[in-house]
């Protein structure tokens, strides 16, 4: 799926996006997360063993609701499924890219945030996007 330029225009501003997944038991699972714009797909990440990407592992469908902080009536919605990646070479320069990106405004606090991530174990998502809601 191609974005319009007005959800890609939305989407490349550092909004915080909720992602929702499924539990084992069928039970729906939501997480707040930082995100990356790549081309026509959003990247996430965690620390590895966290419940949500579990959850993702196992039913990697995947509804993420990204909303604009100032302005709560704004927002876009995306359904998709998400791709691991696992390699942590790649893991480690996303969550890199995202605190760099989250932090602009407070660039002091990247070093910090990327010492603490570098000793994690980490795991990213491609999420291939099937539908937008706006």
């Amino acid at each position: 799926m191609t974005f319009s330029d007005r959800t890609r225009a939305f989407l490349d501003h550092p909004h915080y996006c909720t992602v929702a997944t499924v539990d084992d038991d069928g039970a729906p699972r939501q997480a707040t997360v930082w995100y990356t714009l790549d081309g026509d797909t959003l990247r996430i990440n965690s620390l590895a063993g966290r419940r949500w990407p579990n959850n993702l592992l196992r039913d990697p469908r995947i509804s993420v609701a990204v909303r604009d902080g100032a302005d709560g009536y704004l927002w876009v919605g995306l359904t998709g499924v998400a791709e691991p990646i696992t390699d942590q070479t790649i893991a480690h320069e996303d969550i890199f890219d995202m605190a760099r990106r989250y932090h602009a405004h407070e660039p002091e606090v990247v070093p910090g945030k990327i010492e603490r991530f570098a000793s994690q174990e980490r795991i990213s998502f491609v999420i291939r996007v099937g539908a937008v809601h706006e």
